[in-house]
């Protein structure tokens, strides 16, 4: 056990990741990016590509140093990295409701920002387990809207990620309503409104 935390402190460097973190601008995914600037396709392709490979190099790390087996694949959806690590051990990646799924996120991109010196918007899943809990989301995101529809009532949900909340947005703006996040992390929630 001491040297697989030696050789984690050997793939994360925390003095690395503190430098890293002060360049980095935490991404809510529920803001609106519309206003960013839009490169060449290609272009921003093959950077969205390396960013997958360096996430999945890093990934690939973690596994070897906890001795765990998983698969890993690449894809590229929208303007985003996708890495999977499938396999039948992975729970412990994921954590408690993904929590532990998004502290692996964060440090891909840590990891991805150090070597391309560009920030990530990379996105992580373990199991599936993104998948379906964007399933999920979308669900509960059509049957609250339906119930503030119907009650005339503005209806708070529970705190959630970033990921979580703009998987709702989507969901209760695809059911003709509105809605809007509110409070600081990690108690960001989102609220629901009526039309009108």
């Amino acid at each position: 056990m001491v040297d697989q935390e030696q050789e984690l402190s050997s793939v994360v460097d925390n003095d690395d990741l503190a430098e890293a973190d002060d360049d980095l601008d935490v991404v809510d995914d529920d803001e609106d990016d519309a206003d960013e600037d839009e490169d060449d396709g290609e272009e921003d392709l093959s950077s969205l590509e390396e960013e997958g490979e360096i996430a999945a190099d890093y990934i690939e790390g973690l596994l070897d140093i906890a001795d765990l087996d998983g698969d890993i694949d690449m894809d590229v959806e929208g303007d985003r990295a996708v890495v999977s690590v499938v396999g039948a051990t992975l729970d412990e990646l994921v954590g408690d409701d993904g929590e532990v799924l998004e502290a692996l996120q964060e440090l891909t991109r840590l990891a991805v920002h150090r070597r391309t010196g560009a920030r990530a918007r990379l996105m992580l899943d373990v199991g599936g387990f993104r998948a379906r809990r964007r399933t999920e989301l979308a669900e509960l995101g059509r049957s609250v809207a339906e119930e503030v529809s119907r009650t005339g009532e503005p209806k708070k949900l529970r705190a959630m990620s970033p990921f979580e909340r703009k998987i709702i947005h989507d969901a209760v703006a695809l059911a003709g309503l509105r809605s809007e996040s509110e409070g600081e992390e990690p108690n960001r929630r989102v609220v629901v409104f009526p039309v009108g």
